[in-house]
Protein backbone atom coordinates (compact mmCIF):
# COMPACT_ATOMS: atom_id res chain seq x y z
CA UNK A 1 0.00 0.00 0.00
CA UNK A 2 1.17 3.88 -0.75
CA UNK A 3 -0.66 5.80 1.37
CA UNK A 4 -0.96 9.60 0.46
CA UNK A 5 0.33 12.31 3.30
CA UNK A 6 -1.66 15.41 2.06
CA UNK A 7 -0.57 18.26 4.69
CA UNK A 8 1.05 17.77 7.82
CA UNK A 9 1.68 20.35 10.17
CA UNK A 10 3.41 22.11 8.01
CA UNK A 11 2.21 26.00 7.76
CA UNK A 12 0.39 27.45 5.00
CA UNK A 13 3.46 29.06 3.44
CA UNK A 14 5.29 25.80 3.11
CA UNK A 15 4.28 25.59 -0.30
CA UNK A 16 2.58 27.03 -3.07
CA UNK A 17 0.44 24.15 -3.64
CA UNK A 18 -0.06 23.26 0.58
CA UNK A 19 -3.94 21.87 0.71
CA UNK A 20 -5.04 23.47 4.19
CA UNK A 21 -8.87 24.04 3.28
CA UNK A 22 -11.26 21.33 3.08
CA UNK A 23 -11.75 21.66 -0.43
CA UNK A 24 -8.18 21.69 -1.29
CA UNK A 25 -7.37 18.64 0.84
CA UNK A 26 -10.46 16.78 -1.34
CA UNK A 27 -8.78 18.24 -4.46
CA UNK A 28 -5.48 16.87 -3.67
CA UNK A 29 -7.20 13.21 -2.61
CA UNK A 30 -9.11 13.31 -5.94
CA UNK A 31 -5.65 14.04 -8.05
CA UNK A 32 -3.65 10.85 -6.11
CA UNK A 33 -6.88 8.44 -6.20
CA UNK A 34 -6.69 9.13 -9.88
CA UNK A 35 -3.07 7.25 -9.43
CA UNK A 36 -4.54 4.18 -8.10
CA UNK A 37 -3.64 5.38 -4.19
CA UNK A 38 -7.15 4.33 -1.82
CA UNK A 39 -5.79 5.93 1.54
CA UNK A 40 -4.92 9.48 2.80
CA UNK A 41 -4.22 10.76 5.69
CA UNK A 42 -5.01 14.49 6.56
CA UNK A 43 -4.10 16.94 8.90
CA UNK A 44 -7.56 18.98 9.29
CA UNK A 45 -7.43 22.79 9.88
CA UNK A 46 -9.75 26.17 11.56
CA UNK A 47 -10.38 29.28 9.66
CA UNK A 48 -7.19 30.49 10.68
CA UNK A 49 -5.30 28.05 9.19
CA UNK A 50 -3.90 26.25 12.05
CA UNK A 51 -4.56 22.31 13.06
CA UNK A 52 -7.16 21.24 15.13
CA UNK A 53 -9.02 17.96 16.70
CA UNK A 54 -12.36 20.33 16.56
CA UNK A 55 -15.03 17.49 15.48
CA UNK A 56 -16.20 20.41 13.19
CA UNK A 57 -13.72 21.26 11.05
CA UNK A 58 -12.36 17.26 11.17
CA UNK A 59 -15.90 16.53 9.97
CA UNK A 60 -15.58 19.38 7.22
CA UNK A 61 -12.07 18.00 6.19
CA UNK A 62 -13.26 13.87 6.17
CA UNK A 63 -16.51 14.85 4.54
CA UNK A 64 -15.02 16.77 1.60
CA UNK A 65 -12.90 13.96 0.55
CA UNK A 66 -15.44 11.41 1.08
CA UNK A 67 -17.80 13.19 -1.43
CA UNK A 68 -15.05 13.71 -4.12
CA UNK A 69 -13.49 9.55 -3.60
CA UNK A 70 -16.22 7.76 -1.83
CA UNK A 71 -13.68 4.51 -1.44
CA UNK A 72 -11.13 6.85 0.30
CA UNK A 73 -9.98 5.33 3.61
CA UNK A 74 -9.61 8.56 5.42
CA UNK A 75 -7.20 9.37 8.37
CA UNK A 76 -6.48 12.19 10.54
CA UNK A 77 -4.04 12.87 13.68
CA UNK A 78 -4.73 13.24 17.52
CA UNK A 79 -1.33 14.74 18.04
CA UNK A 80 -0.67 15.72 21.41
CA UNK A 81 0.57 19.28 19.88
CA UNK A 82 -2.57 20.25 18.88
CA UNK A 83 -4.16 19.35 22.18
CA UNK A 84 -2.10 18.65 24.88
CA UNK A 85 -5.18 17.68 27.70
CA UNK A 86 -5.72 13.82 26.86
CA UNK A 87 -8.91 13.85 28.32
CA UNK A 88 -9.62 16.56 25.44
CA UNK A 89 -8.02 14.61 22.48
CA UNK A 90 -10.24 11.27 23.96
CA UNK A 91 -13.92 13.53 23.97
CA UNK A 92 -12.58 14.60 20.44
CA UNK A 93 -12.04 11.44 19.09
CA UNK A 94 -15.58 10.75 20.57
CA UNK A 95 -17.34 12.64 19.33
CA UNK A 96 -15.70 12.25 15.73
CA UNK A 97 -17.63 9.06 15.88
CA UNK A 98 -21.27 11.13 15.37
CA UNK A 99 -20.03 12.48 11.99
CA UNK A 100 -21.61 10.62 9.67
CA UNK A 101 -19.93 11.05 6.67
CA UNK A 102 -17.02 13.54 8.55
CA UNK A 103 -16.35 10.19 10.05
CA UNK A 104 -12.78 9.45 10.00
CA UNK A 105 -12.17 5.76 8.94
CA UNK A 106 -8.78 5.46 11.35
CA UNK A 107 -6.87 8.49 13.44
CA UNK A 108 -3.29 8.06 14.18
CA UNK A 109 -2.17 8.07 17.76
CA UNK A 110 1.19 8.38 19.05
CA UNK A 111 2.56 5.94 21.10
CA UNK A 112 4.91 8.46 22.96
CA UNK A 113 2.38 10.35 23.74
CA UNK A 114 0.53 10.57 27.06
CA UNK A 115 -2.84 8.75 27.26
CA UNK A 116 -2.46 7.33 24.24
CA UNK A 117 -4.05 3.72 25.20
CA UNK A 118 -6.93 5.78 26.00
CA UNK A 119 -7.15 7.58 22.92
CA UNK A 120 -6.91 4.11 21.37
CA UNK A 121 -9.90 2.52 23.42
CA UNK A 122 -12.21 5.93 22.70
CA UNK A 123 -11.00 5.59 18.60
CA UNK A 124 -12.23 1.64 18.75
CA UNK A 125 -15.33 2.03 20.96
CA UNK A 126 -16.96 4.52 18.32
CA UNK A 127 -15.21 2.25 15.39
CA UNK A 128 -12.39 4.47 14.39
CA UNK A 129 -9.17 2.33 13.42
CA UNK A 130 -5.95 3.38 15.01
CA UNK A 131 -2.30 4.23 13.34
CA UNK A 132 -0.26 3.65 15.88
CA UNK A 133 2.93 6.26 15.63
CA UNK A 134 6.25 5.02 16.80
CA UNK A 135 9.11 7.02 16.07
CA UNK A 136 11.71 5.12 17.90
CA UNK A 137 13.11 1.78 19.20
CA UNK A 138 12.01 2.89 22.67
CA UNK A 139 8.24 3.87 21.54
CA UNK A 140 8.66 0.18 19.90
CA UNK A 141 9.39 -1.19 22.92
CA UNK A 142 6.68 0.47 24.71
CA UNK A 143 4.53 -1.34 22.08
CA UNK A 144 5.36 -4.57 22.61
CA UNK A 145 5.11 -4.45 26.26
CA UNK A 146 1.46 -2.77 26.26
CA UNK A 147 0.59 -5.39 23.30
CA UNK A 148 -1.00 -4.03 19.80
CA UNK A 149 -4.87 -2.52 21.45
CA UNK A 150 -7.75 -3.19 20.00
CA UNK A 151 -8.82 -1.58 16.81
CA UNK A 152 -5.43 -1.33 15.47
CA UNK A 153 -5.05 -0.79 11.56
CA UNK A 154 -1.59 -0.29 11.19
CA UNK A 155 1.50 0.54 12.97
CA UNK A 156 3.24 3.84 11.83
CA UNK A 157 7.19 3.31 12.21
CA UNK A 158 8.20 6.45 11.39
CA UNK A 159 12.21 7.17 10.91
CA UNK A 160 12.18 10.68 12.19
CA UNK A 161 15.92 10.91 11.40
CA UNK A 162 16.19 13.98 8.14
CA UNK A 163 20.07 12.78 7.74
CA UNK A 164 19.77 10.88 4.30
CA UNK A 165 22.52 8.99 4.89
CA UNK A 166 20.96 7.29 8.33
CA UNK A 167 17.73 7.36 8.04
CA UNK A 168 17.12 3.89 6.86
CA UNK A 169 19.57 2.50 9.76
CA UNK A 170 16.94 4.00 12.01
CA UNK A 171 13.99 2.76 10.06
CA UNK A 172 15.84 -0.70 10.57
CA UNK A 173 16.39 -0.33 13.89
CA UNK A 174 12.67 0.45 14.78
CA UNK A 175 11.51 -2.66 12.60
CA UNK A 176 13.86 -5.05 14.82
CA UNK A 177 12.31 -3.26 17.75
CA UNK A 178 8.94 -4.31 16.47
CA UNK A 179 10.05 -7.70 16.05
CA UNK A 180 8.37 -10.26 13.71
CA UNK A 181 5.16 -11.39 15.78
CA UNK A 182 3.93 -7.61 16.14
CA UNK A 183 0.01 -9.09 15.00
CA UNK A 184 -0.22 -5.83 13.17
CA UNK A 185 0.30 -4.60 9.70
CA UNK A 186 3.35 -2.03 9.44
CA UNK A 187 4.03 1.24 7.54
CA UNK A 188 7.29 2.21 7.14
CA UNK A 189 8.26 6.00 6.25
CA UNK A 190 10.78 8.87 6.83
CA UNK A 191 10.91 12.42 6.63
CA UNK A 192 12.81 15.28 4.57
CA UNK A 193 16.03 14.38 3.09
CA UNK A 194 15.15 10.97 5.15
CA UNK A 195 11.65 10.32 3.04
CA UNK A 196 12.74 8.44 -0.31
CA UNK A 197 15.73 6.67 0.76
CA UNK A 198 13.34 4.98 3.63
CA UNK A 199 10.56 4.84 0.88
CA UNK A 200 12.98 2.78 -1.76
CA UNK A 201 13.96 0.64 1.60
CA UNK A 202 10.58 -0.27 2.28
CA UNK A 203 9.37 -0.80 -1.25
CA UNK A 204 12.73 -3.70 -1.73
CA UNK A 205 11.63 -4.96 1.60
CA UNK A 206 7.45 -5.26 0.33
CA UNK A 207 6.38 -3.22 3.49
CA UNK A 208 3.75 -0.60 2.98
CA UNK A 209 4.76 3.09 2.95
CA UNK A 210 3.66 6.76 2.14
CA UNK A 211 4.61 10.03 0.52
CA UNK A 212 3.12 13.28 0.31
CA UNK A 213 4.09 17.28 1.79
CA UNK A 214 3.85 16.29 5.09
CA UNK A 215 6.99 13.94 4.99
CA UNK A 216 8.33 16.04 2.08
CA UNK A 217 8.29 18.60 -0.15
CA UNK A 218 10.81 17.32 -3.32
CA UNK A 219 11.08 14.74 -5.73
CA UNK A 220 13.48 12.55 -5.62
CA UNK A 221 15.32 14.52 -8.35
CA UNK A 222 15.51 17.78 -6.01
CA UNK A 223 13.44 19.83 -7.78
CA UNK A 224 10.41 21.11 -5.54
CA UNK A 225 7.30 19.09 -6.08
CA UNK A 226 4.12 20.38 -8.05
CA UNK A 227 1.52 19.00 -5.40
CA UNK A 228 1.13 15.88 -3.73
CA UNK A 229 0.02 13.89 -6.86
CA UNK A 230 3.12 14.78 -8.04
CA UNK A 231 5.08 13.15 -5.06
CA UNK A 232 2.72 10.12 -5.44
CA UNK A 233 3.57 9.71 -9.30
CA UNK A 234 7.17 9.76 -8.05
CA UNK A 235 6.79 7.21 -5.92
CA UNK A 236 5.01 5.12 -8.00
CA UNK A 237 7.39 5.36 -10.57
CA UNK A 238 10.36 3.76 -8.54
CA UNK A 239 11.55 0.72 -9.59
CA UNK A 240 13.63 -1.64 -7.21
Amino acid sequence: MLQAVLNGSRPEDAHPALPVLARHLARDARAVARLGISAVHVHPRAPNGLETLDPMHVGDAVAAIRAEVPGMEIGVTTGRWIEPDPMKRIEAVLAWGHLGVGKPDVCSVNVHEKGWVDVCAAAHSVGIGVELGVWTSGDAVTLRTNGVPPGTTRVLAESTVADPETAVAEAVRIMRALGAELGAPVLLHGEEDGAWPVLEYALRMNIDTRIGFEDVLVRPDGWLATGNDDLARAALGIRV
